[in-house]
């Protein structure tokens, strides 16, 4: 089981808490681990437990398919739609929960800086919103954190970010001065060269849990979605594999961005 991670209550939709207890309810009726119901799709069963207990909401056929392993005759596919499709909190909402239990987190990101990664005043010129700003700086104190063991870090960010202007020159030499500040042997950055690579279908944060499970957010031009099936976190593993193996040194991309707020945002 993925520990769960020191947060608020409040912060998790009511909502998404009824749909797990139900979840919860035809598993137990069925006499199943999560594990076990988890192995039927497959995905892990501390997906499965992410969902009971309300930190992740699941896709609608991923509800249709649960709905009939269980026996739930239209229930969850019904509930879905009541509780989980319009829950109070935006879709991104439940990845903050699994950032914080991940033992390590591997991206790749093909328009913007990583978002623990941002500046204060990078993330106000994309969000627009103090709150917002906030809400992502406190994220990347488990970066920082003693108790747990940060999370490794290894972000991979296509060459263009470097040269895509968020806010203005003083923003962005401040940005990529900030990147080459916090490499370390846990957060590592990696530039990819701009040309035809396996990230242009868009951004995605692949997160291993202390188990060993893994969890992956990626963005859409519609919303972000969390998902754990093993197809799809096979194919995102095999993503990052040929980015990283056609990505500059981690020395080289330091030396790739000094010479890009030298030449550029100087």
């Amino acid at each position: 089981m993925v520990r769960k991670a020191r947060h608020n209550s409040q912060a998790i939709s009511p909502t998404l808490i009824a749909f797990g207890n139900q979840v919860r309810y035809y598993r137990e009726r069925m006499k199943l681990s999560q594990d076990r119901l988890g192995e039927r799709f497959p995905v892990s069963g501390s997906y499965i437990g992410q969902i009971e207990v309300g930190k992740t909401r699941c896709t609608e056929e991923f509800a249709q398919q649960l709905d009939e392993l269980v026996g739930a005759d239209g229930c969850l596919a019904r509930l879905w739609k009541d509780l989980v499709q319009d829950a109070a909190y935006p879709t991104w909402f439940d990845w903050p929960a699994i950032e914080r239990d991940a033992a390590m987190l591997q991206t790749f990101q093909i328009s913007v800086v990583y978002g623990l990664l941002q500046t204060p005043d990078y993330a106000m010129a994309l969000l627009e919103d103090k709150a917002a700003v906030e809400a992502r700086m406190a994220r990347q104190g488990i970066l920082l954190r003693e108790d747990p063991t940060p999370p490794s870090l290894a972000v991979l960010l296509d060459e263009a970010v470097l040269h895509r202007e968020v806010g203005d020159h003083r923003v962005m030499r401040e940005q990529l001065e900030h990147l080459i500040e916090v490499q370390g042997r846990r957060l590592t950055v990696q530039v990819v060269p701009c040309a035809v690579h396996e990230g242009l279908s868009g951004s995605f944060v692949l997160a291993t849990m202390a188990d060993r499970s893994e969890v992956a957010y990626v963005e859409t031009a519609i919303r972000g979605l969390t998902m754990a099936g093993i197809g799809d976190m096979a194919k995102l593993s095999e993503s990052l594999c040929s980015l990283r193996a056609n990505a500059y040194s981690v020395r080289e991309s330091m030396e790739i961005i000094r010479r890009v707020v030298t030449e550029r945002w100087t």
